[in-house]
């Protein structure tokens, strides 16, 4: 694994190779701390969002590791515009050992990929976001001690979230379902390779309208906001569109399976694509795998950088 870029990249070897490291630094963390193993390593960090999870994951997770993480805010770079992605990718392999970049175009990604010549991680972009979806099976494998086989039902916009869930799920043998209003799909190319995938190791991926139809028998039911980061002037009209892909407990009800687990990516819009009852319910694990993205951060790192 030279970067992180998106999951379509990664073999399931590598998949679970990340899920594995994940857990080993997990535990020996809770045991007696991570031992220094990127001590002297620094980490650089680039914003064009703001961040709650992924600046102090990955923070923590250098911290944690013995290295350092250095967060450049979005108007200290301002990627493209005030100077071109390929110039600072040039400029900060000069002073660290890695980059990892929140953006909105993921060719910004790529470009940072193609020219640094140190290790790129996606922190997310317009296109995916892969270390929310590793973090996400992390936190399904320490619930059920398993992937293969087991039903998520992801129900909402077909965003950067659901693209990663989908490429993950293919990649460890699920079931992903995607309930999303028409238009809101996931592309076409994007589903046709993760089904494809999925085959091979013995999942599925199905595509529908129907958040009802689409919970049925399901495992983990995931949702994210109605409306990301950039598509402020559309979320409006997004209110109109997604009210029948609400999570609440109708839908879980739906799902027939009274441990069903319940997950979001947040920042959560509570009232809007999840209630509160339901995110502050017994199902949910939202806060469990929002600290998992710390331990799966730290096993990217690791696995880039050790």
């Amino acid at each position: 694994m030279r970067h992180l870029l998106d999951i379509s990249d990664l073999s399931p070897a590598e998949v679970w190779q990340i899920l594995h490291t994940a857990a080993a630094l997990k535990a020996e963390w809770r045991q007696a701390g991570n031992a220094p193993i990127l001590a002297g390593k620094a980490l650089g960090m680039i914003f064009q969002k703001p961040s709650l999870r992924t600046r102090v994951s990955f923070e923590m997770a250098m911290q944690h590791l013995g290295g350092h993480a250095i967060y450049l805010a979005p108007n200290e770079i301002s990627l493209g515009a005030r100077e071109s992605v390929p110039d600072v990718a040039r400029v900060l392999a000069r002073y660290v050992d890695a980059i990892m970049a929140r953006v909105f175009d993921h060719q910004h990604i790529l470009q940072l990929a193609q020219v640094a010549g140190i290790p790129v991680i996606n922190g997310l972009s317009d296109f995916s976001h892969p270390c929310q979806a590793l973090s996400d099976l992390f936190t399904i494998y320490e619930k059920h001690g398993r992937l293969a086989g087991l039903k998520l039902a992801y129900v909402g916009d077909g965003n950067n979230v659901a693209v990663s869930l989908a490429q993950a799920g293919a990649r460890t043998g699920m079931h992903i379902t995607i309930a999303a209003p028409p238009g809101f799909q996931i592309a076409a190319a994007v589903g046709q390779a993760a089904a494809a995938e999925a085959l091979r190791q013995g999942g599925s991926l199905t595509l529908t309208a129907d958040p009802f139809a689409a919970v049925a028998g399901a495992d983990i039911i995931y949702t994210d906001t109605w409306a990301s980061m950039g598509q402020e002037a559309e979320a409006g009209q997004r209110r109109l569109v997604f009210p029948p892909y609400q999570v609440n407990d109708a839908l879980l009800k739906a799902s027939g399976n009274a441990d069903v687990l319940v997950m979001h990516c947040l920042p959560a819009h509570r009232g809007e694509e999840i209630t509160d009852d339901v995110a502050d319910g017994p199902h949910s694990v939202l806060w469990d795998q929002a600290g998992n993205r710390m331990h799966c951060q730290k096993a990217i790192l690791a696995l880039l950088l050790a």
